[in-house]
């Protein structure tokens, strides 16, 4: 098992002189919207019964389930499931979880890493999953699709505004497909409610809504177990590399409550608004229809109230439990006269129905199909119906498949950049929104936000 370390010193240097550096540069000859050359297509084609190498990077809770998944489908019968991938590298900063994603793949030593650089460098991968904690997933794709790798990468995509365009414009230069890990995306319901409002059955769009909610007495994100061996004091499975995950924010002491459930904390994720609000974000995306082409579809205004109003105190230690909000929304304008909003919550798990509003009529999103409801006074013009759902619902199997069915037939995929780079731009935005207390305000042009 490797046991080569990178100080965090290093790691921020890297990122910021190598992966930035480079996307960066792309950025003056990339537009919105531009497409990779034919033949960068065609030189990421995989045919159809060539097997799909990969590596993971991450073997937390999420990043287990996508070794696991992949493994027991890389030969299922049902071929809606067969994914034809052989998994040949993992990566973390943990030895614990290292050693489980070795031993449930059946990998040699020279298999791990905890140096990601070193996983993307190998030559067999065709993608790699990205599913660590939210302020490495930027980094550690970009290093990917520069070294000529697919990514998938776990919701939210990134941390940082800068971050986002980075993703995006390395991912058009580079011709990689990325696959962003909301699989509601591959719910067949949500592309029906597209057609739909495509069609304009409706009318105009007004605005979509939706929510997701839940509930915990301890406290969210308080289950993900902590490891009371764990540490960087720690040798052997137990060892932790604390300062490759804090990478240079504070506190450089050991926090095993920061680093097991980093979701609470603001310099490792941003607690709903990278969690939940992607799994609603992305769908409402595409059942909205919203164009995705150029500058379209960028926020123009996002603004996101709530508190921390039940989860203040750590009932183990009697501390301060949080920094995120236990109890928040999100509402965002368009450039084309139509709206979001979001509720989240993690203290009532009652939510807002999922629909969209036209002026003419409505979609609900119900168990058998998308329904539309006219508008009273259109109802002589719009008629009633219930669109059937012929499809799969929200899978993570699923959309799994699809990211890997577009590596060998160069379609889109379902959660593609164009559609994660709004999206990101909306939930950057929320969380600026909320710390500040301002209404954020942002130029798709300028790629500039404000408030």
């Amino acid at each position: 098992m490797s046991d080569g370390k990178i100080s965090t010193l290093s790691t921020r240097r890297d990122f910021v002189s190598g992966a930035v550096k480079t996307a960066a540069a792309g950025v003056a000859a990339t537009t919105l919207g531009s497409m990779p050359s034919t033949a960068e297509g065609m030189r990421r084609l995989k045919g159809a019964n060539d097997k799909i190498i990969i590596g993971h990077v991450g073997l937390g809770g999420q990043g287990m389930t996508h070794v696991r998944i992949l493994h027991d489908n890389a030969g299922a019968a049902d071929k809606s499931l067969n994914n034809n991938t052989e998994q040949i590298a993992v990566c973390d900063i943990y030895r614990k979880r290292l050693k489980a994603g070795q031993q449930h793949l059946g990998l040699k030593d020279n298999q791990t890493f905890e140096d990601y650089r070193k996983l993307v460098e190998i030559k067999e991968l065709d993608a790699v999953w990205v599913t660590t904690s939210d302020q490495w997933h930027a980094p550690i794709a970009l290093a990917a699709m520069e070294a000529g790798k697919n990514v998938y990468i776990e919701k939210p995509m990134c941390k940082t505004l800068e971050e986002n365009f980075m993703l995006f414009d390395t991912a058009k230069k580079t011709g990689k497909l990325v696959q962003v890990g909301s699989q509601g995306c591959s719910d067949e319901k949500w592309h029906v409610a597209g057609r739909v409002v495509k069609s304009g059955r409706i009318g105009h769009l007004v605005m979509a809504q939706g929510s997701y909610c839940r509930n915990s007495k301890d406290g969210e994100w308080n289950y993900y177990t902590i490891d009371k061996d764990a540490g960087p004091q720690a040798t052997g499975d137990a060892y932790v590399n604390w300062d490759i995950f804090r990478k240079g924010t504070e506190p450089k002491e050991w926090d095993a409550d920061r680093f097991f459930r980093w979701r609470k904390y603001w310099a490792y994720g941003n607690g709903i608004m990278g969690d939940l609000f992607p799994h609603r974000l992305h769908p409402l995306m595409i059942a909205m229809n919203l164009s995705q082409e150029g500058l379209d579809g960028f926020p123009m205004r996002v603004s996101s109230q709530g508190g921390t109003y039940v989860q203040k105190i750590n009932k183990e230690t009697g501390k301060m439990d949080r920094e995120v909000p236990d109890f928040t929304n999100i509402n965002v304008d368009f450039s084309n006269d139509s709206s979001m909003m979001l509720l989240g919550s993690v203290i009532n798990e009652e939510g807002w129905q999922d629909m969209i509003r036209g002026n003419k009529g409505s979609l609900y999103f119900g168990g058998s199909g998308v329904e539309v409801k006219p508008e009273r006074i259109y109802s002589d013009e719009v008629e009633g119906s219930t669109e059937p759902v012929n499809g799969p619902g929200e899978d993570i199997a699923i959309h799994e498949k699809n990211f890997l069915d577009c590596i060998r037939n160069g379609k889109i995929p379902n959660a593609n950049i164009d559609l994660a780079v709004r999206v990101q731009t909306m939930i950057t935005l929320g969380e600026m929104s909320y710390r500040k207390g301002k209404t954020m305000h942002f130029d798709a042009k300028t790629r500039k936000a404000w408030g």
